[in-house]
């Protein structure tokens, strides 16, 4: 298989597309952000890896402005009820994304209306891992992006299957009943006018010419007119059709991502800590990446190992072009409030402080009448 780009498009491309516009990008064999001690251990950490301290004001504010986005909740629990237990309950994040390109080819067919053609006697025909798509590569570990594009020298004429080569097909109207290939021409239906009379009859006993089929009782085939044979659809009659073989070209990021939570935050839905902000520990770019070392942690080592050990599988048909390896820590606070016999607990999830509760919240009233829309989930 060869090689149509430079070996540093293989490597990790830190860059965006306004920056790639404005300057050349860089490109790194492996880009590292941080990897050290994990989140809460004080050696080895920076300032921005401290853990989420929340105080009961702090609890209390973040909830009441939660309920507050709700126009059937009521903020009298938020406001009143007791803080009974406030737990650090922190949720690792990783992910493994491996930016693919897939090369597969399909054939178009056109009409032929004559002229010359790009076939193999004016070159050899172009692999399709040999075409130079350097132009259409996109921004590394983009979602998706589809590329077209025709493989030189692949022209051909070829006989219409669908005529035979022919220009002509049998009509479905007045010949339905024959044989692939035969038909007979001159098949007439009878006049829904006349009957089949010629003449039309009145009440007063006389007849009169049929003017619809001019007194014959038979009409030609409104399809063919009686021909027996209609133009080819397919290739409108010309008996062949040009036929061109062309590359489709698609790069994707294929994902992996994986939770460690404990049982504090077990039940918050993954994709909630996909969504929310933390604190990278490690941000591994490479062309295959291998787990992440962190020296003071054998538990982060492990989940990175799993975390890599998940990569998404290929098809045969594509290529790695490069990986990106992360981990991140994201700050989880479960917090319970209590009345009297009552209770009810909710999430303080990330850097931004979101506030996620699952199920119940003491002080609901909608019944699906209303906007917030609430009982859809939504």
């Amino acid at each position: 298989m060869s090689v149509p780009y430079s070996p540093s498009l293989h490597a990790p491309l830190i860059s965006s597309p306004q920056s790639q516009s404005q300057s050349q990008p860089q490109f790194y064999e492996q880009g590292i952000v941080y990897q050290g001690g994990y989140y809460g251990d004080a050696s080895g950490t920076t300032g921005d890896l401290r853990r989420q301290v929340l105080d009961e004001v702090e609890v209390r504010e973040l909830l009441i402005d939660h309920v507050g986005h709700r126009c059937c909740w009521g903020s009298r629990p938020a406001r009143t009820w007791k803080i009974h237990a406030i737990e650090d309950c922190n949720v690792y994040v990783g992910t493994l994304e491996t930016f693919t390109e897939e090369r597969d080819t399909v054939v178009e067919k056109e009409l032929y209306s004559g002229g010359s053609i790009e076939g193999k006697d004016k070159g050899p025909e172009t692999g399709i891992w040999e075409l130079d798509l350097r132009s259409e590569f996109p921004v590394l570990f983009v979602p998706y992006k589809e590329s077209r594009l025709r493989i030189p020298h692949s022209e051909t004429i070829e006989k219409c299957s669908g005529c035979d080569g022919r220009g002509n097909t049998v009509c479905p109207t007045c010949n339905a009943d024959q044989d692939s290939g035969f038909y007979k021409e001159g098949q007439m239906t009878q006049c829904t006018t006349c009957y089949g009379r010629g003449l039309i009859a009145h009440k007063d006993g006389s007849d009169t010419i049929c003017l619809n089929c001019k007194g014959n009782g038979k009409l030609p085939c409104a399809t063919c007119e009686s021909r027996g044979l209609i133009k080819c659809q397919t290739c409108q009659g010309g008996g062949s059709l040009l036929t061109r073989k062309v590359a489709v070209v698609r790069w994707r990021t294929r994902s992996t991502r994986k939770v460690n939570a404990t049982s504090g935050a077990a039940s918050v839905p993954d994709d909630v800590f996909h969504r929310a902000k933390g604190v990278q520990l490690c941000n591994n770019q490479a062309y295959q990446c291998t787990p992440a070392y962190f020296a003071d942690s054998y538990f982060l080592n492990k989940f990175s190992s799993e975390v890599i050990a998940e990569r998404p599988s290929i098809p045969t048909t594509a290529r790695m072009i490069c990986e990106r390896h992360t981990i991140s820590v994201v700050p989880v606070t479960r917090v319970t409030m209590t009345d009297r016999n009552r209770s009810f607990s909710f999430y303080i999830i990330g850097n931004d402080r979101e506030v996620y509760m699952k199920d119940y919240y003491p002080s609901r009233f909608c019944w699906g009448l209303c906007p917030c829309l609430e009982w859809l989930k939504l």
